[in-house]
């Protein structure tokens, strides 16, 4: 049976999260007067991003909230014992320069016009329905997706089965009917493969070579190839760059 829907992860898939971080956590450290202690704005950030990772990782396992996870990240890179409320404060501030730099990737919205006659689209987030509603609308894409589901909501992430069949389940088709892109090999590229859809992993840096690349999902460095992919007849997108 032919694909009739694509679930999207956003970070670092549709958002291009890495930039709006470095971006944003730059200007807040500027902000914040926290660079003495380092080398260089760099070593900060990434300092910030292992944090972030491990604290997410956390999350993931179902060992803190998402609230939590983030009043920690800040708490471990601050090396402070914060109130809740502090820790909320600080995380907002930075929020406030990571938002301006905001933006999605370029391949977005062609692919998404490609494809919006000939497949039903959702999204499915390791993240909150507070943060990835809003920030699809600030993006201008929140009315591309039929639904919208994120793990902080559904109580299971990805790599689980549950959260996959989860958006299979709010589109009313069975897992082989489903694409899913992300950028994750393992979260989402394996995950989504595992769990009975077709994987489609976007990997725009090519940084892993096949050997180490994970079996099951199609590897493509733009989503301008996604629709070759999906066999539609959109006269869009390019022969893939791995095979």
């Amino acid at each position: 049976m032919s694909i009739r829907a694509v679930v999207w992860d956003v970070d670092d898939t549709l958002f291009d999260y890495t930039t709006a971080d470095r971006v944003g956590m730059r200007a807040h450290l500027l902000a914040e007067g926290l660079l003495d202690g380092y080398d260089s704005v760099e070593q900060a950030i990434v300092r910030w991003r292992k944090i972030t990772d491990a604290q997410w990782a956390r999350f993931s396992a179902g060992e803190a909230t998402f609230q939590g996870q983030r009043r920690d990240r800040v708490r471990v890179f601050l090396g402070q014992e914060l109130t809740d409320a502090e820790a909320d404060a600080w995380f907002e501030r930075y929020i406030g320069h990571y938002e301006i730099a905001w933006a999605l990737f370029p391949d977005v919205l062609p692919v998404l016009d490609a494809l919006a006659a000939s497949h039903r689209h959702a999204v499915l987030s390791n993240s909150s329905i507070h943060v990835q509603d809003r920030k699809l609308r600030v993006l201008g894409v929140h009315g591309r997706f039929e639904a919208i589901l994120c793990a902080a909501e559904l109580g299971v992430s990805k790599p689980e089965a549950g959260a996959f069949h989860a958006a299979c389940e709010a589109l009313d088709l069975a897992p082989h009917q489903v694409a899913y892109v992300g950028d994750h090999p393992e979260i989402d590229g394996r995950g989504a493969a595992d769990a009975g859809l077709l994987s489609v992993w976007i990997d725009r840096d090519g940084a892993r070579t096949s050997d180490d690349a994970p079996a099951g999902p199609h590897r493509i460095a733009s989503l301008s190839e996604l629709p070759a992919i999906l066999g539609s007849d959109t006269r869009f997108g390019a022969p893939s760059t791995f095979r």
